[in-house]
């Protein structure tokens, strides 16, 4: 097994291929979780390995018109707030999909908004693999 979990590759072109096929589906799930959630999916998502064991997807411009208006008002951290508690009570969703694509388990999730250029972010802290070198 590979650091982030695929089966190893017959060449470096192939891992690639994979990585970014699963780092696509991942954007396209969070996308539809978004849109199942908040009622309107973000139109920017993309999805990155930060290490071995930290993927962070960015989603941009998913505020509904409700939460604009809060914006448009200074409500930040009501924005904010409301936000936060929604990943929070999905958080088994959210990190179900990292879970399902990448055959790891999340360890941590945190979930971060920026209310005033509409600019999300999700990080998901996966377990570290067992077996294999251990060394850091």
């Amino acid at each position: 097994m590979t650091e982030q979990g695929f089966a190893e590759p017959t060449g470096a072109a192939e891992l690639e291929e994979r990585r970014a096929s699963a780092l696509a589906e991942i954007s396209r799930e969070m996308v539809r979780l978004y849109k199942e959630q908040f009622g309107r999916g973000p139109t920017k998502a993309r999805t990155d390995f930060a290490g071995p064991d930290i993927v962070v997807c960015t989603l941009e411009d998913s505020l509904t018109p409700a939460e604009r208006k809060l914006a448009q008002l200074g409500e930040h951290q009501r924005l904010r707030d409301t936000r936060m508690y929604f990943q929070h009570v999905t958080k088994k969703e959210f990190c179900s999909v990292i879970e399902a694509v990448l055959k790891r388990p999340v360890r941590a999730f945190v979930s971060g908004l920026d209310t005033e250029k509409d600019v999300s972010a999700e990080i998901f802290y996966l377990a570290r693999e067992t077996g294999g070198d251990s060394s850091d």
